[in-house]
């Protein structure tokens, strides 16, 4: 029996020896993980950036608000005519010249809304297509 006793012992010994010493690993988090996106959206409901230039910038730009003050359809046509629109868009689309600024928001990741910019065009007409152009230009689109 004390053979016995004496295996045990010595096995129990052989495993203590065999153990390896336990480590705890500590992550530290250093930026929050991003909910999930849809691939299909290509920027958020409200746009990433402001406009570059403000409503009433159009003195920053002098010829471009002579010719919108002188010629205003001639500007639409042209804004529309840029974003690869038809140029007709403006003046045969009723609301036309409210989807060529919501058009151009969208493919700048601009912050606002259709009923903002419904209201930026009814009360500020010429000065919004003169700020539509100095955005294009802006962005690089000709």
């Amino acid at each position: 029996m004390q053979d016995q006793n004496q295996g045990g012992q010595q096995l129990l010994q052989e495993m203590r020896y065999n153990q390896q010493p336990t480590t705890s690993v500590t992550n530290v988090i250093v930026t929050q993980p991003e909910p999930a996106s849809n691939p299909l959206m290509l920027t958020g409901l409200q746009g990433h950036r402001k406009w570059t230039t403000g409503l009433f910038g159009c003195f920053d730009d002098i010829p471009m608000c002579l010719l919108t003050l002188c010629c205003l359809p001639f500007v639409e046509c042209k804004n529309a005519s840029r974003l690869e629109e038809c140029c007709c868009i403006p003046y045969c689309v009723p609301g036309g010249t409210i989807i060529v600024r919501a058009r151009l928001r969208t493919i700048g990741g601009i912050q606002g809304s259709v009923c903002n910019d419904c209201m930026t065009l009814a009360c500020c007409g010429p000065c919004a297509v003169c700020q539509m152009s100095r955005e294009m230009d802006n962005m690089g689109i000709l």
